[in-house]
C-alpha cells in the first residue's frame, strides 16, 4: 500500500467532474430552488473563483452575478484578483466596500477592544492577526496568540486568553455575516440563489461562520478536497495569479495563512491526512505520503476529530420542538 498511497489518490478527471457539478447546479436551481440564476461572492481566492467558473459553465455568464466585498483589512490584491475573475468569466458584478457597515456595527472597535485586553497600547494604527502553534511540533495544548505590529514596525506576540479570543471572534464574524446579508439582498432582487464556496476540508473542519459564509442555497464544491479544487480551477479557467496565490483567511489586518490560524498543516498535506482518515488508509502509508512521523500523524488526526466535535454546532439546523 505504501507505494500506491500518494497525492495521486486525489486526482480527478476535471472534465467529468465539471459535468457532474454543472448538472447538479442546473437540477438544483431549476428543480428544488426555482431560481433564475446564482450569486457568487468573489474573494480573489481559489474556492470562490472555481465556484464562479462552474456556475458560468452550468448556466451561462448572464445568469451569474458576482459580488466583490472588500473591507479595510482585506489584502491589497483582493479587489484586483476578484475583478480579474469576474471579467475573465464575463459576468456582471458589483463592488461593495463593506467597511462603513462594519464601522457602524462596531466591528473594528470591538476587535480593537479585544486586542487591547492583551496588548494595552494597541490602537487602530496597529495591525494584527491570531495564530496557533503547529500541531505536529508538540502534543501539548495549542493556545491562540496575537501577533501584532506597531506603526513603527515592532512585532509583539502574546497569548490570547479565552475570553478575549471569544470577543475577537465574535466581532470578526460580523465580516462574513455582513457579506452574506449583501448576497441575499441581491439574490432577492434578482430571484437568484446564493452559492456557498466551502471545499471539503473547510466544511468537514467547520472553517466557516454560521449564518455567514456558512449560509447558502447551494454548495457546489463541498465534496472536493482543496487539491481537487485547484485542478478544477485550472480546468474552468481561473486566472493564473489566483492559482499561484497562497490560501489566506484575508480577515485580519496582517497577512495570515489558513494553516497559521486553523488547519494543522498546509492544504496539500491536510487533504492527504483527511483522505487517509476518511478511507481507513494505514497510518504508515499516510505518514509516508505526508512526510510525517506516526506520532505527528496521530496528533493531526486528533486535531481533525476535535474540530469535528467542537464545530458540530455549526452544521446543525435550527432545533425545533
Amino acid at each position: 500500500m505504501s507505494e500506491i498511497f500518494s497525492a495521486e489518490n486525489l486526482i480527478i478527471d476535471p472534465e467529468k467532474e465539471t459535468r457532474n457539478i454543472t448538472d447538479f447546479i442546473i437540477e438544483t436551481l431549476t428543480g428544488k430552488l426555482k431560481r433564475k440564476g446564482i450569486i457568487v461572492a468573489l474573494s480573489g481566492g481559489i474556492d470562490s473563483s472555481t465556484v464562479a467558473g462552474l456556475c458560468v459553465k452550468a448556466l451561462g455568464k448572464n445568469r451569474v452575478f458576482g459580488l466583490l466585498m472588500p473591507e479595510k483589512h482585506s489584502s491589497d490584491d483582493t479587489l484586483s484578483l476578484s475583478k480579474s475573475v469576474a471579467e475573465k468569466l464575463g459576468i456582471s458584478y458589483e463592488i461593495i466596500n463593506i467597511s462603513p457597515i462594519l464601522e457602524s456595527v462596531g466591528c473594528y472597535e470591538k476587535q480593537n477592544e479585544a486586542f487591547r485586553k492583551v496588548i494595552p497600547q494597541f490602537n487602530s494604527k496597529w495591525k494584527a492577526k491570531i495564530v496557533l502553534p503547529s500541531v505536529i511540533d508538540s502534543d501539548s495544548l495549542r493556545l491562540f496568540s496575537i501577533v501584532a505590529q506597531s506603526p513603527d514596525g515592532e512585532i509583539v506576540k502574546k497569548r490570547l486568553p479565552y475570553k478575549a479570543y471569544l470577543e475577537l471572534i465574535a466581532a470578526t464574524n460580523f465580516k462574513q455575516r455582513v457579506r452574506k446579508m449583501q448576497e441575499y439582498y441581491h439574490a432577492d432582487r434578482l430571484n437568484y440563489a446564493v452559492s456557498g464556496t466551502p471545499n471539503r476540508l473547510e466544511y468537514d473542519q467547520g472553517f466557516f461562520v454560521k449564518l455567514g459564509d456558512g449560509a447558502a442555497d447551494i454548495k457546489p464544491i463541498v465534496h472536493l478536497y482543496k487539491t481537487q479544487v485547484y485542478a478544477m480551477a485550472a480546468y474552468v479557467g481561473v486566472p493564473k495569479e489566483i492559482l499561484r496565490r497562497r490560501p489566506t483567511t484575508d480577515t485580519y489586518s496582517m497577512p495570515q495563512g489558513q494553516n497559521e490560524f486553523y488547519f494543522s498543516l498546509p492544504y496539500d498535506k491536510m487533504d492527504l491526512c483527511l483522505y487517509g482518515l476518511n478511507n481507513n488508509i494505514p497510518n504508515a502509508d499516510v505518514a509516508k505520503a505526508t512526510n510525517l512521523t506516526i506520532d505527528q500523524l496521530k496528533r493531526v488526526y486528533a486535531d481533525i476529530e476535535q474540530k469535528r466535535r467542537s464545530t458540530k454546532y455549526l452544521h446543525l439546523e435550527p432545533q425545533i420542538f
